[in-house]
């Protein structure tokens, strides 16, 4: 009975383990440019920290300048981030965000699975 005992509480532990790396743990991470549209607070239960960054640039077809938006999270504890985000929205400036893909994407942690934890003034 003790093998069968022991043998259970391995698996349990090691779906413990996988469910908080798959939870915790993330996929890439990485850097973005440009400059912030859009930051709110977002959700009925679940209140996030969600923005938009507008990556700017060229379309290959005319070669005239294109919007590219992309969307990110950021952890409500996060308030230097949360601060800096505001200060270069409302004053233009162009940005670099570092950021961690997550695994999945959870309701309670943000709308998306790129959660920025460093903001730069980019430098021209």
């Amino acid at each position: 009975m003790n093998v069968f005992k022991v043998f259970g509480i391995g698996i349990v532990l090691i779906g413990v383990i996988l469910l908080a790396y798959f939870l915790f743990g993330s996929n890439s991470d990485g850097t973005r440019a440009g400059t912030i549209v859009k930051l709110s607070h977002k959700g009925v239960v679940f209140k996030t920290m969600e923005g938009q960054l507008n990556l700017g640039g060229l379309t290959y077809d005319s070669g005239s300048p294109a919007s590219s938006l992309w969307d990110f999270s950021v952890d409500e504890d996060d308030k230097e981030v949360i601060d800096a985000l505001k200060e270069a929205n409302l004053n233009g400036h162009r940005v670099m965000l570092y950021y961690k893909e997550k695994f999945y994407k959870l309701p309670w942690r943000g709308e998306t699975k790129y959660f920025v934890y460093k903001v730069e003034k980019a430098k021209n």
